[in-house]
């Protein structure tokens, strides 16, 4: 395994203010000179960006303008993504505008395009591997992203090909830690006693990947990143459900969780980590330590 050697090199970050990206962004640019790309419609984000020594620059991947965007940047990381609730501009932020930002930055040693999970056809509690069907996952609750995510990856290995640039797709699972996310979110359920939406029937599980592991495999999946592109999941090393993980945290904060069955709740998208420790190794927080970190985190902030 060789590592992208990311230190003084020129790398441009894509949605740098999402809830992944924005500690990614931040740990990047201790070593790295960062541009880091968004709406910026908070100015406060940008600011907390640029005091962390993050270049940032104004882009919409919904009308992209790259004029802002330098020409001569060594690596990209594109963690933007676009809810839009219908499929035009879906298809358009996410996908076809992924292709006018490769085309601009072709000359860059490696992109890693981050995709998702969701993209997957549900199979129960089955660990989805990367040649298992692709579907509709996530339709009951944001109804174009699964179908804009799979063109999104069609595009990255379109451009890969057409413009000879080393790309890598990394279907991301459910982050936490650091970043604001699904696990962090049920946790402020919690101390609200607000109820979890969870699926009927048998628990819905899933391999979640603490933002430490997320940070540390950057580099590693940069350095994998080829012509034509791979695609890998990239999750972490426990399979386990929104049940049990929010009962972890319960009991963590000494509040217990209260659960509403829906079917507007997401299905199962536990995977398989085989092809990603082959190539970037495995990665190595461990669910429990991670959430109980993320706690102490959340009190701590709560404390200063």
């Amino acid at each position: 395994m060789t590592a992208a050697d990311l230190k003084g090199k020129k790398v441009l970050v894509v949605g740098a203010t999402g809830m992944v990206a924005t500690p990614i962004v931040r740990r990047l640019a201790e070593q790295s000179e960062v541009w880091g790309a968004a709406r910026f419609r908070d100015t406060t984000a940008r600011d907390s960006l640029e005091a962390a020594g993050v270049r940032t620059v104004t882009l919409d991947l919904a009308d992209p303008d790259f004029s802002g965007v330098p020409g001569d940047i060594d690596y990209v990381v594109n963690l933007a993504v676009s809810h839009a609730p219908d499929f035009s501009s879906a298809l358009a932020s996410n996908a076809e505008n992924l292709g006018l930002l490769m085309a601009h930055c072709k000359g860059a040693k490696a992109f890693l395009h981050c995709s998702s999970t969701g993209v997957y056809q549900p199979n129960g509690q089955h660990p989805m591997r990367e040649t298992d069907p692709l579907g509709d996952n996530h339709r009951a609750l944001l109804p174009t992203y699964s179908i804009s995510k799979i063109a999104a990856e069609v595009v990255a290995r379109l451009s890969a090909r057409l413009h000879g640039l080393p790309t890598v797709i990394a279907r991301l699972n459910v982050p936490y830690g650091e970043c604001i996310a699904w696990p962090s979110i049920h946790l402020e359920c919690i101390l609200a006693g607000q109820p979890i939406q969870v699926l009927p029937g048998e628990p819905s599980v899933y391999s979640p990947i603490h933002s430490d592991d997320i940070i540390r495999q950057i580099p590693l999946l940069l350095g994998v990143a080829a012509v034509p592109a791979p695609t890998v999941n990239w999750a972490g090393p426990d399979v386990v459900s929104v049940q049990e993980w929010c009962r972890y945290l319960g009991d963590l904060v000494g509040s217990e969780p209260v659960f509403e069955e829906t079917q507007m709740a997401l299905p199962s998208v536990a995977v398989d980590v085989t092809v990603m420790e082959q190539m970037i190794g495995p990665a190595q927080v461990h669910w429990k330590d991670g959430m109980r970190r993320m706690v102490d985190e959340r009190q701590g902030a709560g404390r200063a």
